[in-house]
């Protein structure tokens, strides 16, 4: 049997194709840009027939490098999380956008339900949060304003990217793995089945939903591609890089800087409980077995370089805010709050707005940038705040994402936090986790931690500046938060 793992990495702003051995090496890559669309202020939404088809194409690119389908021993997935796609089961095509997670229509119906007391319940039943980021008030909208969907009757077929992806891959199979099932507000994580009360709060048709499975095993098989190919392994993508990092012991912890920000920490066999608006969600379920994590959202990091770069001009690439950033000594008092999409954890401020405060003659587009990159270190430290008032506190981060080739914000974290911070030399570590998974479910490894090798080596960053100069960054960062949150 060939020791080759194919792996479908579709992201947010992309989808990927990678292809693995079995110590780890990447032998095969292609990608294709993804179109985002945003039909009104706070709506974002993807086609779902582009997903499909660039996923298709960048799949079929990566077989082809490696001479074949014959080759590749098992397919892993991993996904954006709590996008969320309808489609009709006769024709497999969509009935509507997919909403993406970063999404916030349904604002308003969150906040109705939070009022009305609803929030403690759902929290208990799910470790997360009324918050528009979740998948089911955004089906609950979906069946209440788009004809097409609400008519679709016994032909609906509703699930998160990867049940979509598997439906097309397999001609039918619907299911989702338990990982981003957590994600969709309408599981309950202790049980780790959906929940009839939860459907009816949110307005979901039960019938419409995947079934819910493990993220390692045999679940189907693709027949695109020539010779058949299992699918192996299943996660949403900040459960993947959790595995991927090998934080597999409790108290591990990683951060994940993609177009989104997302810290993960295991949390063992019970589910954690928060009291500082954090997250509890099922990192991995192998064998019927659940281990879960503490989680902090941060809804805007990667995409806010893309949006300096592709909406303001301020740079022509993302690889110049490295250089920006070094070329003064500090930020000169300007403070950026990505809150573009509103703030995420642990503020849970759907529509909080964006803004760059300390603004000055004296201030040039190299504050600018600096600011934005500190930002980064600076929602960490919101989050490392909540995680220790919850008795997790962080000895060390292992960090991740398109943003960490970054020399400088690596190290800027590490003075931020405090912390040593861990970055490995192969930085995706999502892509990896899904291959891990689909080579244990496909029996190439016994288990995550004999998969735990294909992660390689680390570079360390220690911190090193002054605490008086991170005291400083840190209360003109409270402060410009508190101006976004409750502003005069």
């Amino acid at each position: 049997m060939s020791d080759l793992i194919l792996v479908i990495d579709e992201g947010t702003t992309s989808t990927r194709a990678m292809v693995f051995q079995r110590d780890g090496g990447c032998v095969a890559t292609a990608g294709a840009e993804l179109t985002q669309h945003y039909p009104e202020p706070g709506r974002v939404e993807h086609d779902a027939t582009e997903i499909w088809a660039k996923t298709l194409a960048v799949t079929r690119a990566v077989i082809d490098q490696v001479g074949g389908a014959e080759k590749i021993a098992a397919i892993g997935i991993t996904n954006q999380r709590e996008t969320i796609v309808f489609w009709d089961r006769e024709t497999g095509q969509p009935l509507a956008p997919a909403i993406v997670w970063q999404d916030r229509r349904t604002a308003t119906t969150c906040r109705a339900l939070k009022e009305a007391g609803n929030e403690p319940m759902v929290q208990a039943k799910t470790g997360l949060l009324l918050d528009p980021y979740f998948s089911g008030s955004k089906i609950g909208w979906a069946m209440a304003h788009w004809d097409a969907v609400k008519t679709a009757g016994s032909r609906l077929a509703v699930g998160t990217v990867e049940s979509w992806l598997i439906w097309k891959l397999t001609g039918g199979l619907h299911i989702t793995d338990a990982t981003n099932a957590s994600r969709t507000a309408l599981m309950a994580i202790g049980s780790g089945h959906w929940d009839d009360g939860l459907i009816e709060l949110f307005g979901a048709p039960r019938s419409a939903l995947p079934e819910i499975v493990d993220c390692a095993g045999r679940f189907g098989e693709t027949r695109l591609f020539g010779a058949p190919i299992p699918i192996c392994g299943i996660a949403g993508d900040q459960q993947a890089a959790t595995i991927g990092q090998s934080c597999l012991q409790i108290g591990e912890t990683k951060a994940t800087f993609g177009t989104g920000a997302f810290v993960l920490s295991q949390a063992g066999p019970i589910p954690p409980t928060s009291r500082n608006r954090l997250l509890s969600t099922i990192a991995w379920q192998i064998d019927g077995r659940r281990a879960y994590a503490l989680e902090g959202s941060v809804f805007v990091a990667g995409s806010l370089i893309k949006w300096l770069r592709d909406a303001v001009g301020l740079i022509g690439t993302a690889a110049e805010t490295e250089a920006l950033a070094r070329s003064v000594p500090d930020n000169g008092g300007t403070f950026l709050v990505p809150a573009l999409s509103g703030l995420g954890a642990p503020w849970w401020e759907p529509e909080a707005r964006a803004a760059i405060s300390g603004l000055s003659f004296s201030t040039g587009k190299a504050h600018i940038v600096r600011a934005a990159l500190e930002a980064m270190a600076h929602q960490a430290h919101d989050l490392k705040t909540a995680f220790a008032a919850d008795g997790v506190d962080w000895a060390s981060v292992r960090i991740d994402g398109g943003m960490v080739a970054n020399d400088w914000m690596a190290q800027d974290m590490a003075d931020i936090l405090g912390v040593n911070v861990e970055r490995p030399k192969f930085a995706e570590t999502t892509a990896l986790g899904a291959a891990m998974l689909a080579g244990v479910g496909r029996g190439l490894f016994a288990n995550l931690a004999e998969a735990s090798a294909m992660r390689g080596h680390v570079e360390t960053f220690t911190p090193h500046i002054a605490e008086t100069t991170r005291t400083a960054r840190l209360d003109g960062w409270r402060s410009a938060v508190q101006r976004v949150i409750a502003p005069d």
